[in-house]
């Protein structure tokens, strides 16, 4: 994701200060009024990414029906393209929609996210980093571990070997997501906030294999294979906080 600021397109009185609040954008006018992501359909974002500004539009939003852990709120972004049409910035998800929603960055800005990306999954999913308390789960650390569970990226240092389209099943030591028993996808790995803790089978083996893993993460070596990783033996190590099953 790619730190943005933004203000809306309106006049200079209006442009007061806009917000994120979990995942739905929030105006406030001196006037004392509020506007939420609902109130701004229609309207355009200047953007502030990278050297020159984008503008963004919200066409729709809506609620999201799949989410779990708190309310999330899907936006439908569309932008200009290099033919003067309007396109959607997010490319499409699973379902075949492009929608997205603004994350908070913890920096008094916030990222766009879409919800074929890591980042989104991770948030419908119930790993919200911005909604931690301090008697219930690291929502941050379950956070960082879901992305390097999405993007199968083992050793934690950006390097995915995810394929599109790839089921998984995921669930936490914490019941965020519980962990099931009839689920019908093997074993893979057990994720902590620095990437895989153990892995029993690579999710693509054309892409990675055991033994490039053992060779690219010497750390990694004793946790590697069905024998040093299961679903029963992952959870033995306090730094395991997800565990997912793929396809065979």
């Amino acid at each position: 994701m790619v730190w943005l600021a933004a203000m809306l397109a309106m006049p200079a009185s209006a442009q007061t200060a806009l917000t994120v609040d979990g995942t739905e954008f929030v105006l406030s006018l001196p006037a004392g009024r509020t506007l939420r992501s609902a109130d701004l359909v229609g309207a355009t974002l200047t953007i502030a990414a990278g050297s020159a500004p984008v503008e963004i539009t919200i066409k729709r939003v809506e609620d999201d029906s799949d989410a779990i852990g708190g309310r999330v709120v899907l936006h439908h972004f569309v932008v200009i393209d290099a033919t003067g049409r309007q396109a959607d910035l997010c490319t499409p998800d699973a379902t075949g929609r492009s929608l997205g929603f603004p994350v908070p960055d913890g920096r008094g800005g916030f990222d766009l996210a879409c919800t074929s990306g890591a980042v989104a999954k991770c948030i419908r999913w119930g790993y919200r980093p911005w909604d931690e308390q301090p008697l219930g789960p690291p929502l941050k650390a379950l956070h960082r571990a879901c992305i390097h569970m999405t993007r199968a990226d083992y050793g934690g240092d950006d390097h995915p070997t995810a394929r599109e389209g790839t089921l998984v099943h995921v669930c936490d030591r914490f019941g965020v997501r519980p962990c099931l028993k009839d689920v019908p996808l093997v074993f893979e790995a057990a994720w902590g906030a620095n990437g895989a803790t153990c892995v029993a089978r690579p999710r693509i083996a054309d892409n990675m294999s055991l033994e490039e893993l053992g060779e690219r993460y010497p750390a990694l070596r004793p946790h590697l294979g069905p024998t040093a990783c299961s679903q029963e033996s992952a959870p033995q190590n306090p730094d395991a906080l997800l565990f997912n099953r793929s396809p065979q």
